[in-house]
């Protein structure tokens, strides 16, 4: 039986950047996507680092790129697995934002120069018809046009392990990076959703023809909708909201898994339809 909602945990956690200070945190992720050399962790450089502080040098960010004319086109949730929140040693998830640069076609070829680590993980993805405001699953469900199968790929332009101290990426590290989005592949849409379990949809994940990852769309906070629905307050608590003809990835349920250069990356959805790319 499916809850009716999500309770988000970890309210605002105060400032404790200047705007001066999250314009150059924002301005160094900037600079390390273009020159494709990662930066220290920004937990390192400003120890005292909050998830506000964290959420607004994304925020930054994205209006960089909106400055430069490219646009939002949707949103991301991340850390959804027990296994991924383990690791960061936190007990929520994460989110980030789509830009139309982001958005790649099934059966592309990804540029060499593209991305800096990129890997891959499988999802379900929701395009909305209407404005998503009401964290009710049946309400999520009312404004979804339809879903997909998907492929995120994830890059990161701060470093997984600080070059002076070892220590591993925090959490405050991966929301400044955008959550460590770097875009999205989606597959065809699945438009008679409503009679679809999706905790039960499943995905075998190949990289050069062997299977490297398998999962279930319980994985995501034991179903996919009810991420949507925690990502509906998250996005309310910081004023804003899903709106309508926007894409959201609902969160991976499998490990994510390396793209070298030359990779064939295939996702294998069954019935629900499969996605696949290739790494120049």
């Amino acid at each position: 039986m499916r809850a009716s909602a999500i309770p988000v945990k970890g309210g605002s956690t105060g400032f404790t950047l200047d705007g001066e200070a999250v314009r150059a945190a924002a301005l160094s992720l900037d600079e390390a996507e273009r020159s494709r050399a990662q930066i220290r962790l920004l937990s390192e450089t400003y120890p005292g680092i909050t998830m506000d502080d964290a959420y607004a040098i994304q925020a930054e960010w994205v209006r960089m790129k909106q400055a430069a004319g490219d646009p939002i086109i949707g949103w991301k949730i991340g850390l959804t697995s027990k296994a991924m929140q383990q690791a960061l040693s936190i007990d929520i998830p994460d989110s980030g934002v789509l830009l139309q640069s982001m958005d790649f076609a099934s059966g592309c070829t990804i540029p060499s120069c593209r991305f800096i680590q990129p890997r891959i993980e499988a999802e379900i993805a929701f395009v909305t018809k209407a404005p998503m405001d009401d964290p009710l699953l049946e309400a999520i469900l009312d404004a979804t046009e339809y879903v997909a199968p998907a492929l995120e790929i994830l890059d990161t332009r701060i470093t997984r392990k600080d070059p002076q101290t070892g220590r591993l990426r925090t959490v405050y590290d991966t929301i400044s990076d955008n959550a460590a989005n770097g875009g999205i592949v989606m597959g065809a849409p699945v438009r008679d959703f409503r009679g679809i379990d999706l905790r039960r949809v499943g995905a075998i994940c190949s990289r050069d023809g062997e299977v490297e990852e398998t999962g279930l769309g319980a994985g995501v906070l034991g179903d996919p909708v009810l991420s949507m629905s925690w990502l509906v307050q998250r996005l309310a608590a910081y004023g804003q909201r899903i709106e309508a003809g926007q894409v959201v990835l609902s969160g991976s349920f499998i490990r994510p898994i390396e793209a070298p250069h030359g990779s064939y990356i295939l996702g294998d959805f069954g019935d629900f339809g499969k996605v696949d790319l290739t790494f120049a």
